[in-house]
């Protein structure tokens, strides 16, 4: 059995700790705080995780709903259309920078056998991923913490071709803007889900696997079809 589920699945699996985050991790307080900047803050967290390899630990699936959900509320005072608009455009600027950062400084930069901050083990469970499902992972990562961070640098240090991992950075920041952000819109509202946040931020983690968990069970049937013929 393929060890490569296992390993982006415990890639997302340490984001599932969100309720012991400490409070400037936590995505309510985070928008609460930033008051009437919290747009503008929102987005950058959002640029920084998609492309700035230091943002890898930032709440982006459960910050983009509780975006939603704030939105919704009256909070944030912007059209939810121009909320996804404005996040979507920022996903996709982060990967483009996330890219030339790992095209540019990446392979130095991840070569360090003494940088803790830089692990190599992100890069590897990156890049098995990226090896597996090629282009079609510039999507999948999206939905999946931590290698969509790292996704980038490592198209970027393979030198993927620009235009195709641009096309599917756009596909994907689409995909999971749109998605989580208007998941926190609509069910936002619901009384349990708005007092139970902690437990809606692990709850999204572990749907953001569903999407690997799918494409790892074809892969498992096409050999097993292979094998068999």
């Amino acid at each position: 059995m393929t060890t490569e589920l296992p390993a982006i699945v415990n890639a997302a699996a340490n984001t599932t700790a969100l309720a012991l985050l400490p409070d400037w991790l936590n995505p309510e307080n985070i928008v609460q705080a930033l008051g009437p900047f919290a747009l503008i803050g929102v987005c950058l967290i959002i640029f920084a995780e998609c492309g700035l390899l230091i943002g890898f630990f930032l709440p982006g699936d459960s910050l983009l709903f509780v975006t939603g959900l704030f939105v919704a509320a009256g909070a944030i005072d912007t059209p939810i259309w121009l909320v996804c608009a404005l996040l979507t455009v920022c996903a996709f600027v982060g990967n483009v920078t996330g890219y030339w950062i790992g095209r540019k400084v990446g392979p130095a930069m991840f070569n360090k056998p003494d940088s803790k901050l830089f692990k190599r083990e992100h890069v590897d469970k990156t890049h098995e991923f990226f090896e597996k499902y090629g282009a079609r992972a510039i999507i999948l990562a999206r939905f999946v913490p931590i290698v969509r961070t790292f996704i980038t640098a490592v198209a970027g240090i393979a030198q993927m071709d620009q235009k195709k991992f641009f096309s599917f950075s756009a596909i994907g920041g689409v995909a999971w803007i749109v998605s989580m952000t208007l998941l926190g819109y609509f069910l936002g509202n619901i009384p349990w889900i708005r007092d139970n946040l902690e437990a809606m931020a692990i709850l999204i983690v572990v749907i953001s696997v569903i999407p690997i968990l799918i494409e790892y069970l074809k892969g498992r049937r096409e050999k097993a079809r292979k094998a068999a013929s």
